[in-house]
């Protein structure tokens, strides 16, 4: 059975994408490959964690790119990839891209889906929103990207 490709889409720092580099390289992901990851913001620090694993890296600008789904589905269509996964991607995606990869995209959202989801909490102020909140138990849910935010079935 061949390896499946997996590529990444980020937007900073990286640190989700490191654990996945990480548990690739321990072997607990056998059954795929991270063979891409992607950037939408110059200079992000997850680029050069990917480098470092010998993973090709692009970077795609939604300020300058004209179609910047089209172009990443360029990407993704052009290096056969048969799972996204969005670690920490900074973007919306719209119905005809989540779509075109119907349930091949996952995400990671830091907070216990349902709570401090949906429009306007991603990054800081999902966490921000639960310390205010007060809460007690906290986490990260990773869940299947359908049109609506936040909205997909939780793996």
């Amino acid at each position: 059975m061949s390896k499946k490709n997996i590529a990444v889409l980020v937007s900073g720092g990286g640190t989700n994408l490191q654990a996945l580099i990480d548990a690739q390289a321990a072997g607990i992901i056998s059954s795929g490959e991270i063979t891409l990851v992607i950037s939408n913001k110059a200079g992000a620090y997850a680029l050069e964690r990917a480098a470092k694993a010998g993973i090709r890296t692009e970077t795609v600008l939604k300020k300058e790119t004209p179609d910047f789904e089209g172009k990443l589905i360029e990407l993704l269509d052009g290096d056969g990839i048969d799972l996204i996964v969005l670690a920490g991607f900074m973007s919306i995606l719209s119905e005809r891209f989540t779509n075109h990869y119907k349930d091949r995209i996952i995400n990671v959202h830091p907070s216990l889906i349902p709570s401090f989801c949906g429009k306007g909490f991603y990054g800081l102020h999902v966490h921000e929103a639960a310390l205010e909140k007060g809460v007690k138990v906290s986490g990260a849910t990773v869940h299947i990207v359908i049109p609506e935010c936040d909205a997909g079935p939780i793996v």
